[in-house]
């Protein structure tokens, strides 16, 4: 028996789904399958593996080092996994063991831009076939369990900015290498502030074309192409969709981006702010709704009325913002991204709401009869773990509803607006984690715990630091 089998862990879809993978290995000749599982940080890790070996492994399972799950963003490991217990308190993750890698046979594509390549999304077990707790993907698919045990499905739209520049010199220098190593040298495509111009766009066309193209043959739903504010940015959106697609849309669209653009001359970020001259902040906008499992009805929108949600919607929207400076850690993980939250800006500053409002952190759009209703959390950078930012949204929005929570009336002034502040720091959105237990109950402590270690690591190497702005300020005056 499989381990798959054993375990019961595939349904009757991705068994079926199996099957096709199966038939499209050999229709397309494919020679390898990428096996990719999203790590801690929304970053896809795996392993490249011969085609029929990869067809042969998917309801077996392939082993990968736990040693992926112990990384901070410079790709260190931050645990000490040789003690006992390798820093996680279990048996199961010390000394660098082995967890298995399970297909998720319903996401596997066939990549457009690496010849006779397959891709297929995993998720991670141990050796006993119980999920590995800090895997975020199985995090995620628990929460939208828990919604669809109250007849609900989860459905979220993407909105994404990120830069494009050209790449100048990639710095392969063995003195260049290192954790991390040096950053490429770049140049423009555009000098920006011509905000939605065609003339800007025409510039950028070359490139997006390229992306484009890919983007739409690996199936992802994609809706618009633009440029953005600011030199050599641009934003793409995505079509509304169910549970754990958005989220596997996104970690594969960012992936797709950065290789499909390195390929071709360019190179792609997601940071949230690069240090560049004249640069613009970029954000990721999260369009979500709840919709009934039974119906398909949108669960936010009103009936009838001047309210612009549903007595549900409001309280959801209310939990959204009663939670909101805990849900920062998973909305804005890295350092950098805290540099995009200035007032009057296009960006928020504080936990409030309003109606078609760009300067709000949740921006309500819709109306009466209008099942197109949703929320916009404007908070996000696009650089987080998906899976963590969506579960944090519904289970922040389900405890509004659970307490009948109410949002107050919408601000009209967002940067005037008297209400809590968004943390100005990493540092902070963990403080704000840890004095709400809200998340620790949910996401458990155990989880909670693993996700501060490596975020305080991360904290604590960047305070080590001398920065330009230390020896600009204090290297002469003293």
């Amino acid at each position: 028996m499989t381990f798959v089998a054993r375990h019961a862990l595939w349904s009757d879809e991705q068994t079926d789904a199996a099957a096709r993978v199966r038939r499209i290995v050999e229709e397309k000749k494919l020679e390898v399958i990428r096996l990719a599982f999203p790590d801690q940080h929304g970053i896809l890790r795996g392993k490249t593996i011969i085609a029929s070996e990869a067809v042969a492994s998917l309801e077996s399972g392939c082993s990968i080092t736990t040693t992926m799950l112990a990384k901070d963003t410079s790709h260190r490991t931050v645990f000490p996994v040789f003690t006992s217990g390798g820093g996680f308190g279990m048996k199961e993750m010390e000394g660098a063991a082995d967890v298995l890698m399970v297909a998720d046979p319903t996401t596997f594509r066939v990549l457009p831009w690496a010849p006779a390549t397959g891709w297929v999304l995993c998720d991670l077990y141990f050796n006993d076939g119980r999920p590995v707790p800090f895997a975020t993907r199985g995090l995620y698919a628990r929460v939208l369990d828990e919604l669809g045990r109250r007849g609900h499905d989860f459905v979220a739209g993407l909105e994404v900015e990120f830069h494009i520049f050209k790449l100048d010199d990639a710095h392969m220098r063995p003195e260049d290498a290192g954790q991390p190593g040096t950053p490429p040298s770049v140049s423009l495509l555009s000098h920006g502030y011509q905000y939605l111009t065609e003339q800007r766009f025409d510039q950028m066309e070359p490139v997006l074309e390229i992306l484009r193209r890919d983007i739409v043959a690996l199936g992802l739903p994609l809706r618009s192409v633009e440029v953005e504010f600011g030199p050599s940015q641009c934003e793409f959106t995505f079509a509304p969709k169910k549970g754990l697609e958005p989220a596997d849309n996104m970690v594969l669209f960012r992936s797709a981006v950065k290789q499909i653009a390195r390929r071709h001359g360019y190179h792609a970020t997601f940071m949230c702010r690069p240090k560049l001259p004249n640069l613009f902040a970029s954000g990721w906008h999260l369009h979500q709704s709840i919709v009934s499992r039974t119906t398909g009805e949108n669960q936010f929108m009103t009936k009838e009325g001047s309210e612009p949600l549903s007595a549900f919607g409001r309280s959801y929207l209310a939990g959204l913002l009663d939670h909101a400076r805990a849900a920062t850690v998973f909305t804005t993980p890295t350092i950098n991204g805290y540099k995009r939250y200035r007032s009057y800006s296009l960006a928020p500053d504080r936990a409030i709401w309003g109606r078609d409002n760009r300067g709000v952190m949740i921006r309500v759009l819709g109306g009466a009869n209008d099942a197109a209703t949703r929320l916009e959390n404007r908070v996000g950078e696009p650089a987080a773990n998906p899976y963590l930012y969506m579960a944090a949204q519904i289970l922040s929005g389900l405890d509004g509803v659970d307490r009948k929570l109410d949002p107050g009336p919408s601000a009209d002034t967002p940067y005037e607006t008297k209400a809590p502040l968004l943390p100005k720091s990493l540092r902070d959105a963990v403080s704000a984690l840890k004095d709400d237990p809200f998340f620790r109950e949910k996401f458990g402590a155990e989880f909670i715990d693993y996700y501060t270690h490596i975020k305080n690591a991360e904290i604590d190497r960047f305070l080590s630091e001398v920065t330009d702005w230390e020896h600009r300020e204090y290297f002469e005056m003293f």
